[in-house]
């Protein structure tokens, strides 16, 4: 009867048990961000353009505006806005599905930063998380193709060799001679190489 109850009281608590997952998950969408949206921001759903009252999707690469009561997805900007530059206006980062439906609480919340001035933009940065995005003024300078910090002694972002690092870990002598490197023994070799082919 033990062997029964203990083994019923097993088999339930194996049911009750479930094993212990790590729930880690990092959104990050530097690469999909425009060249124009502001820096700091390691993952971005939308901007709000207070300027314009004007959403921008980073996701969809579009933006979203109110045009004759309902909200419109578009490439590009409405006509009336066609001459904005993005470059030089305020964005605020909204990181909510669908902002407009909080579009009330963002254009009075936002307001001030109208005409507000810039701000600075991907393009704008030296930082190399933004470097890897295509159209970025140091795109090439700091792409993985150009071996930037890959530890292969390439870490000058003018790409020049850094002699310290160049042969990564390998010395330039052969321990089997006896400190080959050491300053005694290079007088040495200077002295084998005037001698005219005689050795000591």
């Amino acid at each position: 009867m033990k062997k029964i109850l203990l083994l019923a009281t097993l088999t339930v608590g194996s049911f009750l048990l479930k094993p212990a997952h790590a729930q880690v998950s990092v959104n990050v969408n530097i690469g999909s961000q425009p060249l124009w949206g502001p820096v700091g921001y390691d993952y971005a759903d939308n901007y709000y353009l207070p300027d314009i009252e004007t959403y921008y999707s980073v996701s969809r690469r579009e933006f979203i505006y109110f045009d004759r009561g309902r909200w419109i997805y578009s490439p590009m900007l409405p006509g009336r806005w066609s001459n904005y530059d993005l470059y030089s206006g305020f964005k605020v980062v909204i990181n909510t599905p669908n902002p407009y439906y909080f579009f009330n609480d963002h254009r009075r919340r936002y307001a001030p930063y109208r005409s507000y001035g810039p701000q600075i933009v991907i393009r704008d940065s030296r930082d190399r998380r933004y470097c890897d995005i295509p159209g970025h003024p140091y795109f090439r300078s700091y792409s993985r193709s150009d071996n930037w910090d890959r530890g292969n002694g390439y870490d000058r972002r003018d790409n020049r060799n850094d002699q310290r690092y160049s042969n990564r870990g390998r010395d330039n002598r052969r321990d089997d001679r006896g400190g080959y490197g050491s300053r005694d023994n290079r007088r040495d070799d200077k002295n084998d190489r005037n001698s005219r082919g005689r050795r000591w």
